[in-house]
This record gives structure tokens, C-alpha cells and sequence, in this order.
């Protein structure tokens, strides 16, 4: 069986999140693939909610999370990292970055995704997935987990 690296892979940021079971499911991905996981608030739930705890399972204690305030403190701490938006209006596919170990992902709020500000000012670094025009989004946490696997395999499995 192949095994991670034990150091830290990427780091997976949530904006504004709002429904707790996706947040633990990213929360077990982060992890299974020794990621950490940033939450910016405002956050619709309390990381107390049984069904993020229900959704992380026994492993939500084993998440390495780290709560901001707002999306300045989370930039003053991480401004050393690529940061890359992830978004469905973005104009390169996920595949075409080269990515590399403590990259940051950051992934908008399930109703709202990210503010269009944000994405204005970080055109070169938004990547999307892409799909058909069947449907306007993915789930969240397979959007993680697609995102998040690529990068992984471009910096490469022990």
C-alpha cells in the first residue's frame, strides 16, 4: 500500500462554510492526506455540531484546524504559500498548475462560492474543474478531494 509523506501536503481553505458535514468530510480527507484545514469565518454551524463530528468521525480530532477570523488574518499567516481559488468560473483547469507541498486551496461557501473580489484580483491563480452544463456545481468535498488528489500526485506518492 502506498503511504503519504508525513509532512504536510497542502492546505485546505474553506471560506465562510455552511453546511457542518461537508466540513467534516474535508476535515477526514485533510486528515487522511495530512493537510490542514483553515476555516475563515463566518461559519453557519459550531464545530461542536453532531453532524460535523458525525461526518469526521473519530478522525476530527486529528484534523490540524486552524479558525481565522477573516481572510486578512488567514493572508498575514500564509502570504509565503501559492494560494490557489477554486471556482467554477475560473478560466484554467485544475490539471494545468504545477503545484507543490504547503500550496494553499481555497474553496468558497456551498451558496455563495467566493467573493467575485477575490477572484478579480487572482485571475492567473483560479482554476476550475470542469464539467458539463448539466449541473452549475459539484459537492464541495469532491471538489477537495479531486483537487486536492491532483496535487498530491504531481508532487508525488512515497
Amino acid at each position: 500500500m502506498l503511504a503519504l509523506e508525513t509532512s504536510l501536503c497542502f492546505k485546505i481553505v474553506l471560506y465562510q462554510p455552511e453546511i457542518p458535514s461537508n466540513t467534516g468530510n474535508i476535515g477526514r480527507l485533510c486528515v487522511g492526506t495530512n493537510s490542514e484545514l483553515h476555516i475563515i469565518k463566518p461559519m453557519k454551524f459550531f464545530l461542536n455540531d453532531k453532524y460535523l463530528k458525525r461526518a469526521g468521525l473519530d478522525y476530527w480530532e486529528k484534523v490540524k484546524l486552524f479558525i481565522h477570523n477573516d481572510w486578512i488574518s488567514f493572508l498575514q499567516l500564509n502570504s509565503s504559500s501559492n494560494i490557489y481559488f477554486c471556482e467554477t468560473s475560473g478560466q484554467k483547469n485544475y490539471t494545468e498548475f504545477k503545484y507543490q507541498r504547503g500550496d494553499c486551496f481555497v474553496f468558497g461557501s456551498e451558496s455563495k462560492g467566493l467573493p467575485a473580489v477575490m477572484l478579480q484580483n487572482n485571475p492567473q491563480n483560479t482554476l476550475k474543474i470542469n464539467m458539463n452544463t448539466d449541473i452549475r456545481s459539484l459537492n464541495i468535498c469532491n471538489t477537495v478531494a479531486i483537487v486536492l488528489y491532483e496535487a498530491i500526485r504531481q508532487t508525488g506518492w512515497l
